[in-house]
């Protein structure tokens, strides 16, 4: 139960309250994610989401990342239903070095594995969050038939429900889904995936260390975080490439698959930002149908 005191709390309350320490300065105050400095100067970033469930799956999914002693993420420090607390990271430039370090350590993650395709980190969720769509952890038997039932189709309709897409337009969509057993490649066990790894949730550490923000962790395809690092941009993408393939070299034709695996990530953009995702996600799910 929430306690209704915590309605009106400010980050700067809430990071006291969680980690038992004062607050002595904040940054954005009244807003999420804050920064905000606990008592003998220690940072801390605080965020807050009223979505049911959120900041239980955010907070699992780091717990998860983390067990696999892989990529670096930012220590949960407290949380509750609406708040939480992690370590504030010290940024600096995006370096070669440091790519190439994370590509062999996000292969180490995805080889940490998960007990299905969908499958909630432990302590997540069913009903999770991907950025501010719904998500569904729900596992599936086999790739395939999981991608096009829980991360493809969901939001097709949801694009058709909001006019991004037209009717006649998503039957490009069934038609991939009903090829991805031909589509998919090589049959891969379940990943331990970050799930939203786009360029904004890697942290380039002051350290010369990445770190991952924000997941919407779940068990999945490996090549799906690296379709979404291409997708939205990530700094010396062909380091962080050569430092995976070192470490799990990739099933051949990854990618011609690449579109495949971007077709989650663009229509939940359709959903939350509009028709110029749909013509995207539309010219890659036409690309996926021109391979077969």
């Amino acid at each position: 139960m929430v306690n209704r005191d915590e309605d009106h709390e400010d980050p700067a309350q809430a990071a006291s309250r969680l980690t038992g320490r004062p607050a002595t300065g904040a940054r954005a105050a009244s807003g999420s994610p804050a920064e905000v400095t606990l008592d003998g100067g220690t940072p801390v970033m605080v965020k807050r989401s009223d979505a049911p469930g959120a900041v239980r799956a955010e907070v699992a999914g780091l717990r998860w990342l983390a067990a696999a002693g892989a990529v670096r993420v930012p220590a949960v420090l407290g949380h509750d239903e609406r708040w939480m607390v992690t370590e504030w990271v010290a940024t600096g430039r995006a370096d070669p070095g440091a790519a190439l370090r994370f590509g062999q350590t996000l292969a180490a993650l995805h080889a940490a594995g998960a007990a299905d395709f969908g499958a909630p980190p432990p302590g997540g969720p069913v009903d999770a969050y991907i950025g501010l769509a719904p998500m569904r952890n729900a596992p599936g038997p086999d790739w395939p038939r999981w991608y096009a039932e829980h991360r493809v189709l969901p939001y097709v309709r949801a694009a058709v429900d909001r006019g991004t897409l037209r009717p006649d337009e998503a039957a490009v969509f069934e038609r991939v889904c009903a090829l991805l057993p031909d589509l998919a490649g090589p049959a891969e066990p379940p990943a331990r995936l970050h799930g939203d790894l786009w360029n904004g949730n890697v942290l380039w550490g002051a350290d010369g260390e990445v770190r991952l923000i924000d997941p919407a962790a779940h068990g999945g395809h490996r090549e799906t975080d690296l379709a979404m690092l291409r997708l939205f941009g990530c700094p010396h993408l062909d380091r962080v490439l050569d430092g995976y393939q070192a470490a799990a070299p990739l099933a051949a034709g990854w990618r011609e698959r690449v579109g495949v695996h971007q077709l989650f990530p663009l229509l939940v953009h359709a959903v939350l930002f509009g028709r110029g995702y749909a013509e995207q996600a539309l010219t890659a799910a036409r690309s996926a149908l021109s391979l077969t």
